[in-house]
């Protein structure tokens, strides 16, 4: 980003087709934010993928771990010899089975704080804020707060039938231009503010 050397747009930046991220979603880092997939996204060989929404804003040291991280748990040893080579080679049936929770998904305008890590398969919902050094291991749900190790819902942003009123509103599939016209309501607005720029688009 101009003015802005340690914050990257995710998505000009992605080039795995195992990874998608949405329209002004961001990750800063002070050493080399342009690394993203290789040193934030780990363990990544598929076929699960890692999906962001649009608008998040990932905080330095953020880590999605995926699913080929996992080992066998079923057999006396954890230790995964056929990835070492050589004789143990030809025992690689022996990783074919590993447990596999699916994609890992993120919301939209989902803030996910310093240092904290995602595991396989977690989904986090619409507007969530994951705490910093938070380790999550499940879902997070729309507009939750969640922080620890594992991670635990703190509480949500808005009351359930306020939180059903905002993802119906959806305001990042809104067109740009209507974005910028309604940011002071976006970001320091009612959801009344935000349903009546909505009704503006019908």
């Amino acid at each position: 980003m101009a003015g802005q050397p340690r914050v990257v747009l995710l998505k000009p930046l992605i080039s795995s087709p195992l990874i998608e991220a949405g329209e002004f979603s961001y990750y800063d880092d002070p050493d080399d934010p342009t690394a993203f997939e290789t040193r934030n996204v780990l363990y990544h060989y598929g076929p699960e993928k890692l999906i962001i929404g649009k608008f998040c804003a990932l905080a330095t040291g953020v880590r999605f771990i995926m699913n080929s991280a996992n080992h066998r748990m079923d057999g006396p040893s954890t230790f995964p010899f056929p990835t070492m080579g050589g004789g143990w080679a030809h025992h690689i049936d022996l990783l074919s089975d590993l447990p596999n929770r699916g994609d890992t998904v993120v919301g939209n305008d989902v803030w996910i704080g310093n240092g904290a890590t995602i595991l396989p398969g977690a989904r986090i919902g619409h507007g969530a804020i994951i705490g910093t050094g938070a380790v999550v291991t499940g879902d997070v749900p729309d507009y939750g707060i969640v922080g620890g190790n594992p991670a635990r819902l703190i509480r949500t942003r808005y009351a359930e039938p306020d939180i059903a009123r905002l993802l119906a509103v959806a305001w990042w599939d809104w067109p740009v231009e209507h974005i910028t016209r309604h940011v002071r309501a976006i970001m320091s607005g009612s959801i009344a503010d935000l349903e009546a720029a909505a009704t503006e688009l019908k």
